[in-house]
């Protein structure tokens, strides 16, 4: 037997292994399906649907491959809940038992005039998606409401008692969004502009009146954030040598 069929072959079974009941007919294909993608990536290295297709153990002709990996992902009736939450759960476990569980939230342009809004654990340096919305539109932010439905839809994912650091970009410093993170008990790192106002004991200011020069690290302990006072935060201005200008979290 060679080598993609025997990555095939315990992928496979471990996926049935995980699945939480039995499997119907219909999602045993699917999931044999799913078997031979993942078998393909992991064989490849690669995500795209013809490299798959060649190294996934078939024999069928990897064109022939190619497009039924296309139609599976274009089937409305495969959907997350059914055919990859099931898998999730049991990952975010097994993570947790080892160390923190690291998520990142971060938006990205998807598909012909699309945005994607996606919560990702980080393992081994790769970000796996978690859960995500999907909206019309071209470049641009997310509403802080978007970002809320989605640490939402991912909070019951996580398991009870998992120590949780949440990362996000400039996007996501909102105020709302900090306090359901705290909510959460969870730690957060969120990077944030050189123009919001912060406050400590009664005084406001940004750090762009700091002047903070190149190589050199700020840190703000016990401030409060935004004209909201909200807080106290850790805030932390560092620029790095090489670099053109700071980053401030």
């Amino acid at each position: 037997m060679g080598d993609n069929h025997q990555v095939y072959r315990r992928i496979n079974q471990g996926l049935r292994q995980l699945y939480p009941k039995q499997l119907t007919g219909r999602q045993g294909r699917h999931l044999n399906t799913l078997a031979g993608m993942v078998s393909g990536i992991v064989r490849s290295g690669q995500c795209q649907m013809k490299a798959m297709g060649k190294k996934a153990p078939d024999k069928s002709k990897v064109e022939s491959r190619s497009k039924r990996f296309t139609r599976y992902v274009q089937n409305e009736q495969v959907d997350a809940q059914t055919y990859y939450l099931p898998f999730i759960v049991p990952l975010l476990v097994g993570l947790a038992r080892c160390g923190s569980l690291v998520l990142v939230m971060d938006g990205s342009e998807v598909g012909r005039g699309c945005l994607a809004l996606v919560i990702s654990v980080v393992y081994k340096k790769r970000a796996l998606p978690l859960m995500w919305l999907v909206v019309k539109g071209n470049k641009g932010h997310f509403s802080q409401e978007a970002h809320l439905t989605l640490l939402d839809m991912v909070k019951p994912l996580i398991p009870e008692g998992s120590d949780v650091i949440f990362l996000g970009d400039g996007e996501f410093d909102g105020v709302g969004l900090q306090a359901q993170i705290a909510a959460n008990e969870w730690q957060y790192v969120c990077r944030t502009a050189c123009n919001r106002i912060l406050c400590d004991d009664g005084d406001e200011f940004s750090l762009q009146e700091i002047g903070l020069q190149p190589g050199a690290c700020l840190h703000l302990p016990e401030v409060g954030f935004t004209q909201d006072n909200y807080g106290p935060v850790l805030v932390i201005a560092w620029w790095r040598k090489r670099t053109k200008s700071h980053s401030i979290w």
